[in-house]
């Protein structure tokens, strides 16, 4: 059976943080490209019936450490969900037709998703601190 906190025979290093630095790793990807979505949610193309600025995905994958599972960024794909018409006629980007098309990038669940990113983020350092801890009371025993 592998040891949750030491990974197998005691030997490596501590499984828990590395698994919660993985998911740390992964979480701040996850935030950056939440940032960027927020950041060009109102982006237009540069040009007359061109495509604006669509919403990133970020993809996770499991990853083998230390016997453990963690997680890392596979890749980041690009939401293939329509983007928003808006009729504007005098806007540079309006096709033929007045429209505008805008991002399909959702502030509100771009919003929602930072929140969950940002409570992941911190129940993984909690479990890092808390593996810490436990070594640390370890070596105060061991010391008596």
């Amino acid at each position: 059976m592998t040891d949750p906190i030491n990974g197998r025979g005691g030997n490596q290093r501590n499984s828990a943080m590395q698994v919660a630095a993985s998911a740390l790793t992964a979480q701040q990807s996850r935030m950056r490209i939440i940032a960027e979505n927020i950041a060009n949610a109102e982006s237009t193309a540069r040009t007359a019936g061109g495509e604006p600025y669509r919403r990133q995905v970020p993809v996770f994958e499991a990853r083998r450490i230390d016997g453990a599972m963690g997680v890392s960024l596979a890749e980041v794909r690009p939401d293939q969900r329509e983007f928003r018409r808006e009729y504007d006629p005098s806007h540079p980007a309006a096709d033929a037709d007045g429209y505008v098309l805008r991002p399909n990038v959702d502030t509100l669940i771009e919003a929602m998703d930072m929140r969950e990113a940002q409570r992941a983020y911190e129940a993984n350092l909690n479990v890092i601190e808390t593996a810490r801890t436990m070594a640390s009371r370890t070596l105060d025993i061991l010391k008596r």
